[in-house]
């Protein structure tokens, strides 16, 4: 690899984070941490990541105050904070990749942000490509945005053995969640504990319960028809639950190229950072010394519609992308609240799509960040309103 890469950790708490964290720690001749940025949970593990990297407090953005303060005494001098701390951060220091794991839409603005400095965006924020669609892939340029997620970093693999007008189908995997083979009224008691315990993959919280509602999925699909410019109706789902093929691209000669690792986020994130070159031993590779069972069933989507629900969003067009993903996010937080139960998270998601545009004014595709946020605000309002109802309904049944 020509050259040591600079590069801005977005979320460098999280799980995306700390492992991209420690592939550049595992590979100072190709890269350095130019700056990290996070929301301030865990305000002792960035006080640690900032003097493993040496990083001076203004290479450091911590969304919170309180936990600002905190990591700005311990640096001895001020980080950037507030709300828009990360963006900050993109602006005042030059990288060749900013990754952007941050979480949930509210990563959109460090999205563009990253895209107008002209480094490679490395994208783990699916959500605010979801919300942001066209605004987002409009200010990119050919070859400037990178997926992370396991599953378009290998379709962008396997794309490489054919000529894009020689696909005929994409096919993502899903390893089914901690409730594959469930029926939607086995699911009806799910407690957060149990959503959160994923069977195959270590993530964060909002990624794991949608994986468990196969919301995850959804986006995913979403992710994929934006970032391949391709119709949603000649994506797959299908359910894989070794999790070790993480995506497969099907030609029309009728050969079907799979990328297949062991279920880890090293090596899609290591690639992401060196894109298109690979670095050598991000993870351990598979050993076909051994004998292995993959297998492969169809996505229930009578229990888990979530996929569906997003497929039609790309369908209706923007802005109904971001509609589910916001109305997703609310359901999710009233779950865990115990207002609601685990199915109802994407019956609610379900409701504000047809609520959307009942009224006949049917939302015209958002043209800047203001409109992004004012369809995302009036679903998250219509989403409140269907967890009420569903409360209310719930309490007199009792």
């Amino acid at each position: 690899m020509a050259g040591v890469r600079r590069i801005l950790i977005l979320g460098s708490t999280g799980s995306i984070g700390t492992q991209a964290l420690e592939v550049i720690e595992a590979n100072p001749a190709d890269f350095v941490v130019a700056g990290i940025a996070a929301a301030g949970s865990q305000p002792q593990a960035i006080i640690d990541q900032a003097r493993t990297h040496g990083l001076a407090p203004d290479q450091v953005a911590v969304q919170r105050e309180d936990a600002a303060q905190q990591v700005s005494e311990a640096l001895g001098g001020e980080v950037i904070s507030g709300k828009e701390a990360a963006r900050e951060l993109i602006k005042k220091h030059e990288a060749d990749v900013v990754l952007n794991a941050l979480v949930g839409a509210a990563g959109l603005s460090s999205t563009l942000a990253a895209l107008e400095t002209g480094a490679v965006l490395a994208l783990a924020n699916k959500e605010s490509l979801v919300a942001g669609g066209s605004l987002v892939l409009d200010k990119a340029r050919e070859g400037q945005l990178v997926p992370v997620d396991s599953e378009h970093s290998a379709m962008a693999q396997c794309l490489r053995a054919g000529h894009p007008e020689d696909v005929a189908r994409f096919v993502l995997t899903a390893s089914g969640g901690p409730f594959r083979g469930r029926t939607r009224e086995q699911m009806m008691g799910v407690t957060p504990q149990e959503a959160v315990t994923h069977p195959t993959w270590s993530m964060g919280t909002m990624n794991t319960i949608n994986s468990a509602t196969m919301v995850n999925k959804g986006l995913e699909l979403i992710e994929a028809a934006m970032l391949f410019g391709i119709d949603p109706d000649i994506i797959d789902v299908t359910v894989h639950p070794q999790s070790v093929i993480h995506s497969m691209v099907t030609f029309v000669d009728g050969a079907s190229i799979a990328q297949a690792s062991p279920p880890s986020m090293k090596m899609p994130i290591a690639h992401a950072l060196a894109w298109p070159r690979r670095v050598a031993k991000a993870q351990p590779a598979l050993d076909f010394a051994q004998a292995h069972t993959w297998t492969f069933e169809p996505l229930d989507a009578e229990a888990f519609p979530a996929v569906e629900l997003a497929r039609e969003s790309v369908k209706r067009g923007e802005p109904y992308p971001a509609v589910y993903n916001a109305a997703n996010e609310v359901a999710v937080d009233a779950f865990f609240a115990g207002r609601i139960a685990f199915p109802h998270i994407v019956d609610v998601v379900a409701q504000v799509l047809s609520l959307f545009d009942a009224d006949g004014n049917h939302p015209q595709p958002p043209t800047t960040v203001e409109a992004v946020l004012e369809a995302d605000a009036r679903a998250r309002s219509l989403a409140a309103e269907v967890i009420a109802t569903i409360a209310a309904g719930a309490k007199a049944d009792a």
